[in-house]
């Protein structure tokens, strides 16, 4: 089946973290909830995303989520579920990969299937993003 790729760029609209462990010692745990903001090939207004976070250091360590994206992709509408893991580095920067969950995808994005993952730069507004991605 063909792939598709298309790029552009997110930005965090909201972003609450709690701990989860105390924050005394290493490692930590961490739950933060955030709203992010798509445009370019991924367009939502809104996410919902949700990370469990492990600091290895004070700014080291590694987290997974899912993210419910309710928007369009290249001009098809409908809903679906970004599964991330990614990492981040003392110096601030953040690479992540994420993978749409098998089967979330609903309206004209039922089937989709893809993988795209961005790297953040401490202090960038917005984050540029590849998606590669078929609908099945």
């Amino acid at each position: 089946m063909p792939t598709t790729t298309t790029t552009g760029h997110f930005t965090f609209a909201d972003w609450k973290e709690s701990a989860v462990t105390g924050e005394d010692g290493l490692p930590r745990l961490a739950h933060a909830t955030v709203t992010n903001a798509f445009s370019g090939g991924i367009e939502a207004e809104a996410t919902t995303c949700d990370y469990a976070i492990a600091y290895l250091t004070g700014t080291t360590g590694t987290f997974a989520g899912m993210e419910l994206v309710a928007g369009r992709v290249d001009g098809h509408s409908g809903t679906f579920v970004l599964e991330e893991r990614g990492r981040f580095e003392p110096d601030g920067t953040v690479h992540c990969s994420f993978e749409v969950l098998e089967g979330s995808g609903t309206g004209e994005l039922t089937g989709l299937c893809g993988t795209g993952g961005f790297v953040y730069r401490h202090g960038e507004t917005k984050v540029a993003y590849t998606f590669e991605y078929h609908l099945g």
